[in-house]
């Protein structure tokens, strides 16, 4: 029976990372880490709190007291909670997507979520994503994936999700929060947002959710035998890609 593997999904914002990593975790009985939810949760924090971000000594104080942790729901989903309260809802606010890259630039709420998700993952069997899961987190993770797709149809779907829950936003103030986002993500100090060199590109902005994850479930089993070479890896998801493909109007 093969040993269990770590799987780090990285990628820009809106790239249904966390989606694809969800129903992955469940196809393989994995546990599942949402390391954006997480950022997230501290942001949450620091706003009810009023912590001022230029404060360093206030911002590793805020840490101590931060505590996170996932629970399945009765819809098989996980959520996110902050001491011991259920705040995936909250998370997913606009408020705290606006907030969330500079308060995750900080290099001691980096340090002190990076030591967390270390922690979960030290018996392997996870799947976790985030923007550098690949690179700082788990940089030996069996199989390291980084999804990209086009910034409209990223924000498209942010935009949908945010209708879902009631929300009235515009196309053009999502786009802004993504590029805006990526700017910071892609450009702080601490663990940057960047491709690890053995990380496997996806574009799935032509994929559905079931064609992304059969293709990633592929990927898995091939990590898992271990005998199949990043470039093998890469050249499946080429194949894949131009046979399953569906272009979609921008």
């Amino acid at each position: 029976m093969p040993k269990p593997i770590i799987v780090a999904i990285d990628g820009f914002s809106s790239c249904g990372k966390s989606t694809v990593a969800k129903q992955l975790a469940k196809q393989l009985s994995y546990i599942f880490i949402d390391s954006g939810a997480m950022y997230r949760a501290v942001t949450l924090y620091f706003i009810r709190h009023n912590i001022d971000l230029q404060n360093n000594e206030a911002v590793e104080a805020a840490l101590n007291h931060i505590h996170i942790h996932f629970e399945y729901q009765a819809d098989g989903l996980p959520a996110t909670f902050l001491n011991n309260e259920n705040v995936e809802a909250a998370i997913r606010q606009m408020e705290i997507s606006q907030m969330v890259s500079p308060v995750s630039a900080l290099k001691p709420v980096r340090i002190a979520m990076v030591k967390q998700q270390q922690r979960m993952g030290e018996k392997k069997g996870i799947v976790m994503d985030g923007r550098d899961i690949g690179t700082t987190v788990f940089p030996h993770a069996e199989l390291k994936i980084f999804l990209t797709a086009h910034p409209l149809i990223r924000a498209q779907r942010r935009l949908l999700e945010y209708r879902q829950k009631g929300e009235e936003m515009d196309l053009d103030t999502v786009l802004q929060n993504l590029a805006e986002r990526d700017r910071i993500d892609s450009t702080r100090a601490e663990s940057p947002l960047r491709k690890a060199e053995d990380a496997i590109e996806i574009d799935n902005s032509n994929l559905d959710r079931d064609q992304q994850l059969h293709l990633i479930s592929e990927l898995v089993e091939m990590a898992k035998e271990g005998q199949f070479s990043q470039g093998r890896k890469q050249l499946a998801v080429e194949r894949y890609l131009c046979v399953h493909s569906k272009k979609f109007n921008l």
